[in-house]
């Protein structure tokens, strides 16, 4: 079974959220962990992650925090599972590496190779501005507005 790990799932989490309010000002950390109930200290390491990787810019001060380093279009959901998790994998052994003992025999590993390919080449092909499409864009510290009817 493929599976992102919770540390790429933050990451595309935050970055759909960046992406979806892209006309706000910076969004803290704390505010994304508070909005989606993700760890902080742990959301902390996957952001500054992707700031180190380019995908994100940090911003300090009282106004500080997190805006999206390059347009979300430009982001592939591939590229932030790779700078999060490293390369994608669905086998243990790689093309690289032949230490696995039925290496030179093994009739699933260029077939499966294939599968892996296709779907890089599907989270590659979907960009972060994909995933934000959909999502409603949340307003900062708003208070809904009765309508009063006579």
């Amino acid at each position: 079974m493929l599976r992102l790990s919770k540390k790429a799932d933050y990451a595309l989490i935050a970055l759909r959220h960046l992406a979806a309010n892209a006309d706000r000002s910076a969004v803290s950390a704390r505010e994304l962990a508070e909005t989606y109930d993700i760890p902080g200290e742990l959301l902390a390491k996957v952001l500054q992650k992707l700031v180190h990787a380019r995908l994100l810019e940090s911003h300090q001060g009282t106004r500080g925090g997190y805006v999206l380093g390059r347009p979300a279009g430009a982001m592939s959901v591939a590229e932030v599972i790779q700078v999060i998790d490293g390369p994608l994998t669905v086998t243990a052994c790689s093309e690289d590496d032949h230490s696995c003992d039925q290496f030179s025999k093994c009739n699933i590993r260029d077939p499966l190779w294939r599968i892996k390919d296709r779907i890089v080449s599907a989270l590659s092909s979907t960009s972060v501005a994909e995933l934000a499409a959909d999502m409603p864009v949340t307003a900062p510290n708003v208070m809904p507005v009765a309508v009063v009817r006579k």
